[in-house]
């Protein structure tokens, strides 16, 4: 689904996806048009502008995402500003690529995202790991009286996790691992249903509050 509120932009990105083989199963011009459509159209990937009129776009990101299960969010922006960059992880995003990126870059860009890989324009993965080393050095919250043990994780799963911390791509943790690509996307879900986490984000952050992207 692709989401953009310039008309021409729009149909040529819808254009290029579907010329590559994609389903563009709608799209949208404004935020909440997107956050009405995107449940009926249940897209396995938004391509997502931020500057929307009616409401913007990290907030329909946020909304779809806690509604949608599986929904990967590729931000397609103008802006390179950190807080933009940052702001759009923080409500799910899964990637974030700009505007001035060439066709096939972008194809390049859905593809890995549907398959669950974080994608971003070259020089902001290094902004977005710092950012999430920066949070998990910030206290964690008192744990409660009787708080329930933490889930055991298998040995391999641990072992994906502190590959995913370290910031590696699924395609590069399989190939490290000699396993196939969903095999980790596997041990990924499985691993989110532990700890009851709901993305990628969540997920980074918990293995760098525990040293796992260390080492």
């Amino acid at each position: 689904m692709v989401v953009d509120d310039h008309p021409m932009w729009r149909d040529a990105v819808a254009r290029d996806l579907a010329e590559a083989g994609f389903d563009v199963v709608a799209t949208a011009g404004d935020g909440e048009q997107a956050v009405r459509r995107a449940p009926a159209a249940a897209p396995d990937v938004l391509v997502l502008d931020l500057n929307l009129p009616a409401k913007p776009g990290v907030q329909v990101c946020k909304e779809l995402v806690g509604t949608l299960p599986g929904l990967r969010v590729l931000v397609l922006s103008a802006s390179g500003e950190h807080a933009d960059v940052l702001e759009a992880v923080k409500s799910g995003a899964t990637g974030y690529l700009l505007k001035s990126a060439g066709a096939e870059e972008l194809i390049d860009a859905v593809r890995r995202t549907a398959a669950g890989d974080p994608v971003f324009t070259p020089g902001l993965a290094g902004l977005v790991l710092g950012e999430y080393r920066r949070l998990a050095s910030e206290p964690a919250p008192a744990a409660g009286a009787g708080e329930p043990e933490a889930p055991r994780l298998t040995d391999r799963e641990t072992e994906v996790l502190r590959l995913v911390a370290k910031g590696l791509s699924y395609k590069q943790i399989a190939e490290r691992l000699v396993i196939s690509h969903r095999t980790v996307q596997n041990h990924v879900q499985n691993t989110l249903g532990k700890l009851q986490l709901h993305n990628r984000v969540e997920l980074v952050r918990y293995a760098i509050e525990r040293g796992l992207d260390e080492g």
